[in-house]
């Protein structure tokens, strides 16, 4: 994967002269903005452990722009492993936003969609009320609230249901199960915001070239879709027949944590900071799985 491969995230403006840090860095987000930017430096938990607030201090230089894309994102397993979900989305968060408000550096923290309550009927704008029903949402919302009492100029962007079509992400996923099964049933019932990372991620190095901009945004792509909508979208993008893929509610899938019936992300936040829209989903999709056709994935 290139930068080549999406060409409508080449044209934003990136930052040039501040040194800039990709805590994260192994996840898709991350690679994907060292993709995209490759002076950038992606840093996994090997490379600096956000929660050691020594660590981070010794690390962060003024000037610095720091995207903290590090996060605990199993959101069954937080249901119980409660101690390492707060350890990673607000501790972290907590100490990377001491560090740059100290040494003059400049925080973009990654948010979720599930710091809402996921029940409403419209897209959630920055500030709605939020109201988690999992640990995962809880956790996240520690670390937002984390961010803005400690670091005054940073920023927190939300976003939803990131994929690459490689790993084990819901695109990839359904790519598989193209190739293994003949039939699928996915699930209608739950609607929210579909996210190229590269799109996301070109998205953000702009944000990062903007100061001054609101302290909560919200970046998807454009629109909205079920996880049932975007299954048959990946069928269809691969060209096999979308019927193979059946609907479903989500009393038929239990979890341990509950999903948003509606989690979808108002992009109004993004475009009235004079930044770049995000694409259509469905456009976005269309170009990550070209991507990816020939690609064996990350090693």
């Amino acid at each position: 994967m290139t930068a080549d491969d999406v060409t409508s995230t080449t044209d934003r403006p990136r930052p040039d002269s501040a040194r800039l840090l990709v805590t994260g860095g192994r996840g898709q987000l991350g690679r994907a903005l060292t993709t995209l930017a490759p002076a950038a430096r992606g840093l996994a938990h090997a490379d600096l452990d956000i929660t050691d607030p020594d660590a981070v201090r010794a690390f962060v230089n003024p000037g610095d722009v720091l995207i903290n894309c590090a996060a605990y994102t199993a959101v069954d397993r937080a249901e119980t492993e409660v101690e390492a979900a707060f350890a990673v989305n607000a501790t972290g968060p907590r100490v990377l936003a001491q560090a740059c408000a100290e040494k003059g550096a400049r925080l973009i923290h990654l948010s979720t969609d599930y710091v809402f309550p996921g029940t409403g009927a419209h897209p959630y704008e920055p500030d709605d009320p939020t109201g988690p029903a999992t640990v995962y949402g809880r956790s996240k919302l520690a670390g937002e609230q984390a961010v803005l009492e400690f670091a005054p100029d940073a920023q927190i962007v939300r976003t939803a249901w990131v994929y690459t079509g490689v790993g084990a992400d819901f695109v990839a996923t359904m790519r598989r199960l193209e190739r293994e099964r003949d039939t699928l049933t996915v699930v209608r019932d739950q609607i929210g915001s579909p996210t190229y990372a590269l799109d996301l991620a070109a998205g953000l190095l702009e944000l990062a070239g903007k100061p001054g901009t609101p302290r909560i945004l919200h970046a998807t792509n454009a629109g909205q879709a079920s996880w049932f909508d975007l299954a048959r979208a990946v069928f269809a993008g691969l060209g096999a027949d979308p019927e193979r893929v059946q609907p479903c509610g989500t009393e038929d899938f239990p979890r341990p944590a509950p999903r948003p019936a509606y989690s979808v992300l108002s992009g109004n936040s993004w475009a009235a900071a004079g930044l770049a829209p995000l694409r259509h989903w469905k456009l976005a999709l269309n170009d990550a799985l070209a991507a990816v056709s020939d690609y064996p994935g990350p090693p």
